[in-house]
C-alpha cells in the first residue's frame, strides 16, 4: 500500500519545497505576468524548478497555481481558464516528482475582502475554491494546501470548499502573520489560537505559517501553533524582507547561512513539516534536508 502523506509525517521532519514565484521571476518571467500561464507556455521551465526541489531534498513541492483561482486570474483576463492552468499544474509538477515523493495542490488567496470590508461573500469564495481545488485533483496532486491566507473567514471558507471538491484527500492551510508587539496576528487581526482551533474543527490535517516573517521570527510562531494545537505544524519562512534594486530586480535580506541557522529551532520549536517561501531557493532547501538527515 503506497505511503500517504500523513504516514511519513509519522515518521519523520517533512520538507517541502521553497519559493516558486522568485524562481519563475530568476527563470525570466516578466513582473505583473500571472505566472500560471507558463503552465502552458513554458512547461519545461516550471517542470525544472520543482525538479530542481526534489533533487534538494524536498519530499513535497507546491504545484505553479497560487494565483490559480477564479477571482485572482480575473485580474489578468485569465477566469475562464481555471481548469487549464491548474490541471496542468498538477500535471507537470506530477512528471517531475519521483517515486515516493509528493505533489501539494497550492491555493493561495483571492486577494480580495469578504463583506463588509470587500464584496464578495462566504460561498462564492467557498465556490472559487472548489473549482480550483477539483482542477488540481484532475491533475493528479496528493494533497491541497491552502497557503498564505491573511483572513481566517476566507481561509475556512478555502477549506470548505477544497473539502467538497476533495472529501478525502489530506488538505494543509497555512496562515500569513505579522510579529507585533501583544504577539503574532494576520492582517485581519485572527490570533494563532483561534486560527489554529477553527482550521482544525473545521477538517485541516495540518496547520501552519508561511510568507511575512524570517526564520528567526518564525520560531516564537511555531511555538504558539504547537501549543494551540495536536495537528501537524507547518513552518515556510520568508528569507526575510523584499528589497528592490534600482534595476528592479528583487533580492531578500536574510541570507543561506542566516536563514538556516535557526532551522534546529523551528523544528525543536514543534514544526513537523519545513520548507522555505519568498526568497528561499534549492540551496536553502539543500541545506534544510542536511538538518532532517541529521
Amino acid at each position: 500500500m503506497k505511503q500517504t502523506i500523513l504516514d511519513l509525517i509519522k515518521k519523520r521532519t517533512v520538507l517541502f519545497d521553497g519559493g516558486l514565484g522568485t524562481e519563475l521571476m530568476r527563470h525570466g518571467l516578466p513582473l505583473g505576468t500571472s505566472p500560471e500561464t507558463w503552465n502552458a507556455e513554458r512547461p519545461d521551465i516550471v517542470q525544472k524548478i520543482h525538479a530542481g526541489y526534489f533533487e534538494a531534498g524536498s519530499d513535497v513541492v507546491s504545484t505553479n497555481s497560487f494565483g490559480g483561482n477564479r477571482i485572482k486570474l480575473a485580474a489578468h483576463g485569465l477566469e475562464g481558464r481555471v481548469r487549464e492552468l491548474n490541471s496542468a499544474a498538477a500535471r507537470i509538477a506530477r512528471r517531475a516528482a519521483p517515486a515516493g515523493k509528493f505533489v501539494a495542490g497550492s491555493m493561495g488567496p483571492t486577494g480580495k475582502f469578504l463583506q463588509p470590508q470587500g464584496e464578495y461573500t462566504e460561498l462564492e469564495f467557498e465556490e472559487t475554491y472548489s473549482e480550483q481545488a477539483a482542477a488540481l485533483i484532475e491533475g493528479g496532486v496528493d494533497l491541497l494546501i491552502i497557503e498564505t491566507q491573511y483572513d481566517l473567514k476566507e481561509a475556512l471558507a478555502a477549506l470548505r470548499g477544497a473539502k467538497r471538491a476533495a472529501p478525502s484527500l489530506p488538505i494543509f492551510v497555512t496562515m500569513t502573520f505579522n510579529k507585533l508587539p501583544r504577539g503574532y496576528f494576520t492582517l485581519m487581526g485572527n490570533t494563532v489560537s483561534l486560527s489554529a482551533e477553527l482550521l482544525e474543527k473545521g477538517g485541516a490535517r495540518a496547520v501552519g505559517a508561511n510568507c511575512t516573517l524570517n526564520s528567526e521570527d518564525m520560531v516564537g510562531l511555531v511555538r504558539a501553533l504547537r501549543e494551540a494545537t495536536k495537528l501537524p505544524v507547518i513552518a515556510q519562512a520568508n528569507a526575510g524582507k523584499p528589497e528592490l534594486s534600482g534595476k528592479g530586480e528583487v533580492s531578500y535580506s536574510q541570507g543561506l547561512e542566516d536563514y538556516v541557522r535557526f532551522v534546529p529551532d523551528i523544528i525543536k520549536a514543534g514544526a513537523n513539516i519545513i520548507g522555505g517561501c519568498c526568497g528561499t531557493d534549492p540551496g536553502y532547501i539543500r541545506k534544510m534536508a542536511e538538518f532532517i538527515k541529521k
